[in-house]
């Protein structure tokens, strides 16, 4: 049964009407598979971003190990904030200082063992509160999205204001996206030889910030295409889904609302990094369709997630 982690409602019914309309060969609302195109946040909306984001604990595993060669990184901003969890100082710099901190971090690093490092992290690093790697954390309704969009000739792209390099070392096993289909922030790079080998060298200097409005100046460069859907979680997806929905044609732009303190955690209009306030309040008028994780999802981790989560983030978690 298609989407069977989703409960029926109007949701999953938007889902599928809307699939099958655009698929449909003949139809007043035939989209040709080439423009099927599809945009994802990750964050939040394809795995679990609380308590922080998973860039967080990666960025702050790395300058950890850092300070144990250089010491003087434990009394220097902003590195000493992330290094003490000093939260005031951390979500004074939001997301953006988040990338910036992780990128400074990374600097000097050729990609290729920057995705060494990524992928062994990922495999051995387990989520602080539920014990499971962080490559666990998907959710399970939309990894069978994800799944039922490729069966009916989409093709989708991750569009995360997350760091691009730490996504592509997980993307293909993980959610079955290619890695030349995620966009992301992303530091400047310099080509270098070495040992014979042709690298690319990260820098500690931003090259793209992914959030709001960027998303969709990245979209256009790096797509060409105008996605016909998008699914978002917080505010900073606005543009991204407006861009989407103001198209010519048809067209579906998904919310998800972060509900379930059961099974998830309640966040929206309080969640200082990414919040969800705008979007809830012109859901209607932007043409959103919201998604309740509480009322439209039947299970929302995989099987290997099974410990009770806390539930609400504080309102300056």
């Amino acid at each position: 049964m298609a989407l069977s982690s989703w409960n029926d409602g109007h949701a999953k019914l938007a889902i599928l009407d809307f699939v099958a309309k655009v698929t449909l060969k003949g139809g007043a609302y035939f989209v040709p598979p080439a423009e099927r195109i599809a945009v994802f946040d990750n964050d939040g909306t394809l795995w679990c971003e609380q308590p922080w984001q998973v860039q967080f604990f990666f960025g702050r595993d790395r300058l950890a190990a850092l300070a144990q060669h250089d010491p003087s990184l434990t009394q220097r901003q902003p590195f000493k904030a992330y290094l003490e969890n000093d939260q005031r100082t951390m979500h004074a710099l939001g997301k953006k200082g988040l990338f910036e901190v992780a990128a400074a971090a990374h600097a000097g690093m050729t990609e290729s063992a920057f995705t060494r490092l990524a992928r062994d992290w990922l495999t051995n690093t387990y989520h602080p509160s539920l014990g499971v790697p962080f490559t666990d954390l998907y959710y399970r309704p939309q990894i069978e999205l994800l799944g039922y969009l490729r069966e009916h000739g989409f093709k989708s792209f991750i569009v995360s204001g997350g760091g691009i390099d730490l996504m592509r070392a997980f993307c293909e096993e993980v959610y079955g996206i290619p890695r030349e289909r995620v966009i992301g922030s992303s530091v400047k790079t310099r080509f270098d030889i070495q040992s014979g080998h042709g690298e690319l060298v990260k820098l500690a200097e931003l090259n793209s910030f992914d959030d709001r409005e960027e998303k969709v100046v990245n979209i256009g460069l790096h797509i060409g295409r105008r996605p016909i859907l998008a699914f978002g979680n917080s505010d900073g997806d606005l543009a991204m889904l407006r861009y989407t929905k103001t198209g010519r044609g048809p067209s579906l732009a998904l919310l998800l609302h972060h509900d379930d303190a059961a099974r998830e955690y309640v966040y929206d209009r309080q969640f200082h990094l990414c919040p969800l306030s705008e979007g809830l309040d012109k859901a209607i008028e932007y043409g959103l369709t919201l998604v309740s994780m509480k009322r439209d999802w039947r299970t929302v981790f995989g099987a290997s997630v099974s410990l009770t989560i806390p539930g609400t983030v504080p309102a300056r978690a």
